[in-house]
Parts: structure tokens; C-alpha cells; sequence
């Protein structure tokens, strides 16, 4: 069969893919050498409630594209620095979310926060408002090492940013941690690692330093330690996360049992999302396989809160999709079945063909039953695994 063969073109179809939302906001108090997130520091007072009103205009936009109602289950509000934003501004966003759309019961509601953030009366407010979760931008437990990272909080204020959220009610958190640092030991990201497990998180992101493109590290990079010795501190942290009860289920993520960031973990199964605020992107299946869109909205804040509600789309091109699927699902530990591929691209399974025999011939991939995932050799050369699939 071709690749159109046995699409699934019914509505009912693409309401069975799941739903998120992601909200961007583009604000943090400075610049670190080494993002190339979409954000921009504080010159002046954040414009709240002008940014709040452009996200529900922005919001109501992308519901009228999607169409059916589908229900939204987990929010993730990222940045930038949404910890910035009043509890105030952040409770009338959620509460014109829930009017827009429909919002599972349980629904997995996560804000970003910055240690330098954190203030006690306004994290029992977030909590107040239905944030369930957070996700904590430590980095490193380290002075030196924040200094060279730019961040604005000290190793002391992480610690106190997590005393703070625990008291505040949050019993499910993240910490990112960075390893590969400038200058850094193997027992100095041992130790980091050892003190994000003190604080009892339920779940880590554990990630090299890359220098990324139109960052300022990428322009003026500073000497990282020799590849061997990140890799050495990469596998004696993962066997110590590994230990503590932390799951590797992605290639930078590690969680205790039940606590996987189930919004991350939709991105990463090819499920859709909506993407609103400044630069924010997004994933809509509105037919497969021929109209999964992608949306991108304006990137500078001023041009989105002048335009809100205005979007870019581009339909995924067909024969993409078997890579696009792959680029994500095979960062998952636990892989994916034929039936996954078919439920979200609308394609056949052997539209995988003859690549995925190819791959399991060479070693990269394993094949479980139904269930297809990376070799440890395909774990460690994922890019070349990837590259068998481009058209």
C-alpha cells in the first residue's frame, strides 16, 4: 500500500488523538548565554493584562480551527519566566481557559519558575488556582557554575525555591539540571544530581549544555570539558538517578513511578497541542493524514499583542510524517506500536517500510510483540536511526 493508504478521514478519528495546550510567555528577568528559547528580558512593567486578553483572543483563534471539542488534558505555561505574572493575571487566564474550552477533571496543569521567582504567599496562590505541578529552573547547585550559566539565583535560593514550593502544597515538581557545564568536574555534576535527590523531587531533567545557534555561548563559546568526560558524568548520574528510584522514559527525562510529565510525554507521542503566545508553535490534526498543521504565532511580543489571534499554518507534508513520528516517539524508552502510527498520522504501517526491517536488522531497533523501540545501540546513534527515514 502507498502512503495514503487506510486513511482515517472521519472526524471521530482525529478525536481521538489527545490534547494540550501550551502557553508561552516570552518575559524573564535577563537573558542566560545559552537559551535560545524565545525570551526576552525586563526593560519595563510586563504588560499583564494586555498579554492575558491577547492569549484568550489567541486561544478562542485556535479553538475555532480545531473545530469538534476537544477536550484539553494538560496545560504547560513556559517561557521565558511565568512566575513573573501575578497569581492574579495567571487565575483569570486559567478561568477564561476553562470557559473557552473543555478541560479534563484531572487535568495536569504545570507552571515554569525561576528560583529568583519565588516568593511563599504567591506560590500557596498558584496552588489556590488549580497549578498542580512545577517545573523548577535550577540548573546546577553550584555558584560558579550559575555565574557562567547567567542565572539569577544562588545555589542557597534554589534550595529555599523548593522549601517554598513543597510548603506552598506542591507535591509534584521537576528540577532542571544541566550537565556538561564549562569547567565542570565529574564529581561536581555527581553532586548536583545528589542534591536535586535530597529535596525529593518527583521528577528530573537531566540534560547536556549545548550551544545552540544565535545564543551568546554560540558566539563566544566557552571551553566545555573533553566529550569522554561528559559522557563518563552522564552514565555514572543516570546509574545514580537509576538508584534513587528516578525512570529514564525520554532521553532527558527521569521521573518516579506515575509521575511522567504527561504533557511532555504527549509532545513526544505525536499528539496535538495548542500552541498561544508570543513565538508559541503547535500541532493540529484537523484530517489525516493530509491536514496536520503546524502553527507558529508572531515571535516579538509587541507584534502579538498588536495581532492576537493571528497565526502562520503549514500542513505537515505526507511523506514527512513517518520521520516526523519517529523523531519523537523514539525518544521515549517505551518505543511504539504499529497501531500508535496509524491512530496518528492516518497512514499504514507499512508506510515504515522497508526502514524499519532495515533497522531492526542492523541492531538499532528492538521489536517486543507489538511494541517497537531503540536498541542500546539505537539509543546511543538515535540520529542514524532518524536518518534511515528521510525521504
Amino acid at each position: 500500500m502507498g502512503l495514503h493508504a487506510q486513511c482515517w478521514r472521519l472526524v471521530r478519528s482525529v478525536e481521538l488523538l489527545p490534547l494540550s495546550l501550551y502557553i508561552h510567555f516570552p518575559w524573564c528577568i535577563q537573558k542566560c548565554p545559552y537559551c535560545d528559547f524565545n525570551s526576552h528580558a525586563v526593560k519595563h512593567p510586563i504588560p499583564e493584562q494586555a498579554y492575558i486578553d491577547a492569549l484568550l483572543t489567541d486561544l478562542r483563534a485556535d479553538l475555532e480551527l480545531l473545530g469538534e471539542q476537544r477536550k484539553i488534558n494538560s496545560i504547560f505555561m513556559g517561557g521565558g519566566t511565568p512566575s513573573l505574572f501575578s497569581p492574579e493575571a495567571l487565575g483569570r487566564l486559567l478561568a477564561g481557559v476553562r470557559q473557552s474550552a473543555t478541560v479534563a477533571e484531572h487535568c495536569e496543569i504545570t507552571l515554569e519558575a525561576n528560583p529568583g521567582t519565588f516568593e511563599s504567599a504567591k506560590f500557596h496562590e498558584f496552588r489556590a488556582l488549580g497549578i498542580n505541578r512545577l517545573s523548577i529552573g535550577i540548573q546546577s547547585f553550584q555558584d560558579r557554575h550559575l555565574r557562567t550559566l547567567g542565572r539569577v539565583h544562588s545555589a542557597a535560593e534554589a534550595k529555599a525555591a523548593v522549601e517554598i514550593a513543597v510548603t506552598a502544597g506542591f507535591d509534584n515538581f521537576n528540577l532542571d539540571l544541566m550537565f556538561g557545564l564549562p569547567d565542570q568536574s565529574e564529581r561536581e555534576a555527581l553532586d548536583d544530581v545528589e542534591t536535586a535527590i535530597s529535596l525529593a523531587p518527583t521528577h528530573i531533567s537531566f540534560y547536556q549544555l549545548t550551544l545552540e545557534p544565535n545564543t551568546y555561548f554560540y558566539k563566544f563559546p566557552p571551553k566545555l570539558p573533553e566529550d569522554d568526560v561528559i559522557f563518563a558524568a552522564q552514565k555514572r548520574c543516570q546509574r545514580l538517578l537509576a538508584e534513587n528510584g528516578f525512570q529514564q522514559y525520554e532521553v532527558s527525562a527521569y521521573a518516579k513511578p506515575g509521575k511522567q510529565s504527561r504533557h511532555n510525554r504527549n509532545y513526544w507521542r505525536f499528539g496535538d497541542y495548542l500552541g498561544i503566545g508570543a513565538g508559541a508553535h503547535g500541532k493540529i490534526s484537523l484530517a489525516l493524514p493530509d491536514k496536520i498543521m503546524r502553527t507558529v504565532k508572531p515571535r516579538s511580543p509587541e507584534q502579538y499583542l498588536s495581532q492576537p489571534g493571528r497565526s502562520q499554518y503549514e500542513a505537515i507534508e505526507v511523506a514527512q510524517l513517518p520521520l516526523e513520528f519517529l523523531m519523537n516517539q523514539l525518544r521515549l524508552k517505551a518505543g511504539f506500536s504499529l497501531k500508535d502510527f496509524e491512530l496518528t498520522t492516518g497512514l499504514a504501517a507499512d508506510s515504515l517500510e522497508p526502514n524499519l526491517s532495515r533497522c531492526l536488522a542492523e541492531g538499532l531497533l528492538c521489536r517486543d510483540g507489538l511494541v517497537y523501540r531503540c536498541s542500546e545501540k539505537g539509543w546511543d546513534f538515535l540520529d542514524v536511526v532518524l536518518e534511515k527515514f528521510i525521504d
